[in-house]
């Protein structure tokens, strides 16, 4: 895959949580630079809707502000997400759609989390995956609720601090 079809894919996948415009460019009322990162769909430019034109191109405008690091991160990401099957593809979207909908402050415990479990070495990070996967459905339930109950009495601690 060359760089360019990786640029596009990176624009195409990364492009889908943003909403639509009421702006429609042709290819030939695109940027010179524009125009190079997404020579691949030049010959289907023009046809694409509205809205998928607006988000590849917010797309394409995110990868021309990447290092260069960021930009192979997110090459390995895609190449990631092109190995997964398409019912793997679907869980991982249900699952994003249902943390869409969660409160931002859910959402952003669940990133915190998230980034404390990268931090961790990756025999932690194995120990962890290995406990989770070796509980019951139950312990997974009882789990989760313990989860909910200490972030309810910190909620109300901060309450009461306050």
């Amino acid at each position: 895959m060359t760089p360019r079809h990786s640029i596009l894919l990176i624009a195409l996948a990364g492009s889908l949580a943003f909403g639509n415009s009421t702006f429609a460019a042709t290819w030939k009322e695109l940027s010179p630079d524009q125009q190079k990162l997404l020579t691949p769909l030049e010959k289907r430019w023009d046809t694409l809707p509205e809205e998928k034109q607006q988000r590849i191109l917010r797309g394409a405008k995110r990868w021309e502000s990447m290092s260069p690091e960021q930009r192979q991160r997110a090459r390995q990401r895609m190449k990631r997400w092109r190995s997964l099957s398409p019912e793997q593809r679907q869980a991982i979207r249900k699952k994003w759609r249902r943390f869409k909908q969660l409160p931002p402050m859910e959402q952003a415990r669940i990133r915190r989390n998230f980034q404390w479990f990268r931090q961790q070495p990756p025999e932690v990070r194995r120990e962890l995956r290995e406990k989770w996967r070796n509980m019951s459905i139950d312990e997974r339930r009882e789990w989760r609720q313990h989860q909910r109950e200490r972030i309810r009495e910190r909620m109300r601690q901060r309450r009461l601090r306050r």
